[in-house]
């Protein structure tokens, strides 16, 4: 029975890509969040649009490469996207840029913005795939 499970889970989503999307994201959330703390510009007009800009980039990166299905990659672009929202969210958190409160509104942004991010990135591999 345990083979079985694993079986039906195994394929619908790569660990290895989601983490090296992941990572991406977090570095770039986390660029944003310390240099916004020390720039107030960029802390009252881009942590918003910029968290949610990240996490989508993030999405697109793990389902452009997976590839795989466009639910597959909402999902992968959903975990991507919202692990490195939370961990952005969370950083700004810690250093009393933004209140604790942000972060389930946020961690709930991110994660929708890296689905979206997840079906435009199935949406490229779908036409990488036609022009090859």
């Amino acid at each position: 029975m345990p083979s079985e499970t694993r079986e039906l889970g195994a394929g619908v989503f790569d660990g290895k890509l989601i983490q090296r999307a992941a990572i991406t994201g977090i570095a770039l959330q986390v660029t944003m969040v310390v240099v916004g703390h020390y720039v107030p510009w960029v802390r009252l007009n881009f942590y918003e649009f910029g968290a949610m800009m990240f996490a989508g980039l993030a999405g697109l990166f793990y389902a452009r490469d997976y590839g795989k299905g466009y639910a597959r990659g909402a999902l992968g672009g959903a975990i991507a996207g919202g692990t490195s929202g939370i961990i952005g969210i969370s950083l700004a958190n810690i250093l009393g840029d933004v209140a604790l409160v942000v972060l389930p509104f946020g961690a709930a942004l991110t994660i929708l913005t890296g689905a979206i991010g997840g079906l435009f990135g199935q949406m490229g591999a779908n036409i990488r795939k036609l022009s090859a």
